[in-house]
């Protein structure tokens, strides 16, 4: 583009070029003040929850006066947890405090110095985290230098590391010790209690996650903190105090519902089948328990279940039974309704299912567990199966390809000895059915320096050629349990304008002159792997492989 010669037209185009700039750093603010919000709303939050926790915990005391067994261990779990989170976020106002003073200042500052700048960093204390010209709005908010210099290079993003890692192994110590202290008193078993523990351990956000791991960065600090503008920063602080009064909570509405101290209303009601078939043959009955899911024994009065418009009686479980029999071939459907009245408070709740069976005749499954074919000299499992018939009383036997098959109860190991054709035969109250299978040998193995992968040619430098000791037999992309060894081949060494040498090795592990050829290898000299002959499982005789041929380098 051509500069103007006219005065006003330049300056037109010089205005332009400040408006879009103008219009950058409009938008840069923005988002600025956007993270300066979200910082002050989790502030917001963060209180509210520390005032829910204590009114929980005030709510339950009159309680507790009625359960004196689980008002001392109870309280102190509260108190021990209330204390650590505390601890816990006033050590990360320190790291949010020194993050604000080295950015404001822009100069390095031991903690002594620090702690004396300022006494409350908050957005709600604009006195000292804004200035009155910027709106009330953080000073040094696009600031990146000062923040990775004291959470990155400082080794305070470290310190919180070890600090939230910590924090959350305490919590989880602090929880448990709680609970296993009210178990008897609460009358919960020991697998509630276990589970309890397990459902808060998932349930805590306060943790070191490890996306990190496998990105550009060297460690959580640097992931987190390196460049990080100061207005990001700070609600990502933030963001930590919120997840340890999220646990704190947690922990405290978990121990209030021992002294039931919050009423649980259940809402939803569903009907539960659970059959001991879901096909069944013709002439056999169809039978199940069926059952209302969140069921509570206090509800076995005022409680219903139909199937099909059969009223089906329920004991103080909430379970009850059904069977007919199966008359016809095909699908059947069961229409199930529940009908629940609250004793409390006379609600009543209604809701429909439905479950579905098949009607058949017997029939007979054999699936290879493997492939569908039978290989010599190695162990060939399959699963044997009759629809509707009780496993032991089926019965499975092998013949042709010299089988020989063992196991029982649906599961058996078929070996071979000769290649053709082995069939399965198996019968079961009345029913018999035979099954054919190939019998083939082991696949060829591959020559190679590798066990698992092909490597039968290229180039390769004399060191390494020098410290391989022997040679494999990689029986690749084949599922069974098998292993092939090299029985003997011929090797032959080309110097660089020499005559050949050749020697005959038995075994894959190079001896004798074998391995007095393989140490003389140079560069430019030629090796060839040839009569390469190997036996796997099943067979009498060796076969031959393929050669490999390798220069050395």
């Amino acid at each position: 583009m051509s500069i103007p010669k006219e005065p006003r037209q330049l300056m037109i185009n010089l205005m332009y070029l400040v408006l879009m700039a103008l219009l950058a750093l409009n938008i840069s603010a923005e988002i600025m003040n956007a993270f300066y919000d979200l910082e002050k709303s989790m502030e917001t939050s963060n209180k509210l929850t520390a005032e829910a926790v204590k009114a929980t915990k005030e709510g339950i005391q009159p309680i507790l006066e009625k359960k004196k067994g689980l008002r001392e261990p109870l309280n102190s779990g509260i108190s021990e947890i209330q204390n650590f989170v505390s601890e816990f976020n006033d050590r990360v106002d320190y790291y949010k405090k020194g993050l604000f003073v080295v950015s404001t200042k822009g100069q390095e500052l031991t903690d002594d110095q620090i702690s004396g700048f300022i006494p409350d960093v908050s957005p709600d204390n604009l006195e000292y985290y804004a200035a009155p010209d910027k709106g009330g709005k953080p000073l040094a908010s696009k600031d990146k230098d000062w923040t990775t210099w004291w959470m990155v290079k400082k080794g305070k993003g470290d310190d919180l590391e070890q600090l939230i890692d910590s924090t959350r192994n305490q919590m989880i110590a602090i929880y448990s010790k709680t609970m296993k202290a009210c178990q008897k008193e609460a009358k919960l078993k020991d697998s509630e209690v276990e589970q309890k523990i397990a459902n808060f351990k998932a349930n805590l956000t306060l943790k070191v996650d490890s996306t990190w791991v496998g990105s550009d960065k060297n460690s959580w600090a640097e992931y987190n903190f390196y460049q990080m503008p100061f207005a990001a920063c700070m609600p990502k602080l933030e963001k930590f105090k919120s997840d340890a009064r999220a646990a704190e909570a947690l922990m405290v509405n978990d121990l209030a519902g021992l002294v039931g101290g919050r009423e649980l209303k259940l809402n939803k009601f569903f009907p539960v089948m659970n059959a001991k078939k879901g096909y069944v043959i013709k002439g056999e009955k169809f039978e199940a328990t069926v059952a209302i899911g969140a069921f509570s024994n206090e509800f076995a009065k005022t409680s219903s279940v139909s199937v099909n418009g059969q009223r089906i009686s329920l004991n103080a479980e909430g379970q009850g039974q059904f069977s007919e029999t199966a008359n016809s071939l095909g699908k059947r459907t069961l229409n199930m309704t529940a009908n629940v009245t609250n004793p409390l408070s006379g609600e009543k709740f209604s809701a429909k299912a439905s479950y579905e069976y098949e009607v058949g005749v017997r029939s007979a499954t054999v699936s290879p567990s493997k492939m569908n074919v039978f290989y010599i000299g190695v162990d060939n499992p399959v699963e044997v199966s009759v629809a509707g018939a009780n496993s032991n009383k089926v019965r499975a036997s092998c013949s042709g390809g010299g089988c020989n098959m063992t196991g029982g109860s649906g599961k058996y190991n078929v070996r071979v000895s000769s290649p053709g054709e082995a069939k399965i035969t198996v019968s079961a109250e009345g029913f018999t059915q035979s099954f054919p299978f190939r019998v083939k040998r082991i696949p060829d193995p591959v020559a190679s320096f590798n066990p698992n992968k092909r490597e039968d040619s290229g180039s390769m430098g004399n060191g390494s050629f020098g410290a391989r000791k022997g040679i494999f037999a990689a029986l690749l992309n084949f599922d069974f349990e098998a292993k092939c060894n090299i029985a003997g081949f011929e090797l032959t060494r080309v110097p660089k304008r020499q005559d050949p040498v050749r020697a005959t090795n038995q075994g894959a592990t190079y001896g004798g002159r074998v391995a007095n050829l393989v140490k003389a290898a140079k560069p430019g000299d030629i090796y060839y792997f040839d009569n390469i002959k190997a036996r796997c499982p099943g067979d009498s005789a060796g076969r031959k492989l393929n050669s490999m041929v390798w220069t050395i380098k």
